[in-house]
């Protein structure tokens, strides 16, 4: 039975006193899934080692199905092999010399399971990671894929209250990874299991999860929903590490409600989403996606601007082009197959005000 995960104020410190966790809060709803997502070294991984008990938080509490699994301020720490979670690490971590059926049985020979629960349980999980053809088969005869798919089902068949899975796919090859990235999250929801997966891919935590926290510096900077993320980070790293690559520096000198017009270069003019708190004549920098700058739009108003193309990149389903404006360069794409616009030539572009994110600019 999925349960729900309940982490407060979770620290990790490590001997000489570097904190890779620092005062971490959120709550996963029994059947979520959560990616968290950030940098290497930002503590996602260390956060999950410590929900597994792999690692023993410095403060904190972490509660699963409502039991205290880890309160080091009243000496609580379960150990992992009681936490009932199963777990999906980078490596495969198959065991070799066996088949298939015999390594997703293996978790259930310790777990007074009768032979013939067993043997319905382990082809039942087979067949929901479509593996169900290959169970007699020595597992290191199946691909990279195949054999993460066989870890899954392991960590899965004993059905566990949380499934944590440590950056699953970055051993695989660009195709297999897709291909399981896409199959994850419809196993997982089968299942109806609560799951902790930690990336650094900013797709795979869209794709993936319910929710995404990003990481940094030990901190969560931001839970929300994939589209909200995506679409109103909350900082200019949570927009600059999920793909918002422009940033552009002006001033704020007049505000509307939650927008402002932004003089960022000479004559021009940007309007965007300000910070809460904002005020006129405040320093700012505006992130901005390159996917979202439209090319030759129709009429003419706010954010609509004609930059020079100063280089292109064809790279088959898109060109991205560096353009020159007022306020510097940035970068747009272009879908298409074709590269529509030669260097040194002039192109309309418009930018969604709600596509321009401003954050007050570091002193």
């Amino acid at each position: 039975m999925s349960a729900e995960l309940i982490i407060e104020g979770l620290s990790k410190t490590f001997a000489g006193g570097k904190s890779v966790v620092d005062n971490v809060s959120f709550t996963i709803a029994a059947g979520e899934i959560v990616a968290l997502l950030g940098p290497s070294g930002c503590g996602k991984t260390t956060t999950l080692r410590c929900v597994a008990g792999l690692e023993t938080a410095t403060d904190g509490r972490i509660l699963i199905g409502g039991q205290v699994q880890s309160d080091p301020a009243k000496g609580v720490l379960v150990p992992p092999r009681n936490r009932n979670v199963g777990m999906v690490f980078q490596s495969y971590a198959v065991w070799p010399h066996m088949t298939v059926r015999q390594n997703v049985a293996y978790p259930l020979k310790y777990r007074k399971v009768s032979r013939a629960d067993i043997g319905r349980r382990v082809m039942e999980t087979l067949d929901l990671v479509d593996l169900g053809d290959y169970a007699d088969r020595p597992v290191v005869s199946l691909s990279g894929g195949q054999m993460q798919r066989v870890a899954l089902a392991r960590a899965v068949v004993y059905h566990p209250q949380l499934l944590l899975l440590d950056e699953p796919l970055s051993n695989l090859d660009a195709q297999l990874r897709l291909r399981l990235r896409d199959d994850l999250r419809r196993i997982i929801k089968k299942a109806g299991l609560t799951a902790l997966y930690v990336t650094h891919d900013q797709t795979e935590a869209v794709v993936l999860g319910d929710r995404i926290g990003v990481m940094r510096d030990g901190k969560l900077l931001q839970m929300n929903t994939p589209e909200e993320i995506y679409n109103r980070p909350a900082d200019l790293f949570v927009a600059g590490f999920t793909g918002a690559t422009n940033q552009i520096s002006g001033r704020v000198v007049h505000i509307d409600g939650e927008f402002g017009t932004i003089e960022a270069g000479t004559g021009m003019q940007l309007r965007a989403l300000l910070p809460s708190g904002a005020s006129t004549g405040a320093a700012v920098t505006v992130a901005l996606r390159p996917d979202n700058i439209h090319f030759n739009p129709h009429g003419h108003g706010q954010n609509h601007f004609l930059a020079e193309v100063v280089s292109q990149r064809y790279q088959g389903v898109q060109t991205v082009y560096e353009l020159k404006l007022p306020a510097g360069r940035i970068e747009a794409i272009d879908g298409g197959s074709a590269a529509r616009f030669p260097v040194g030539s002039s192109v309309p572009i418009a930018i969604p005000p709600d596509a321009c994110w401003a954050y007050a600019s570091e002193p």
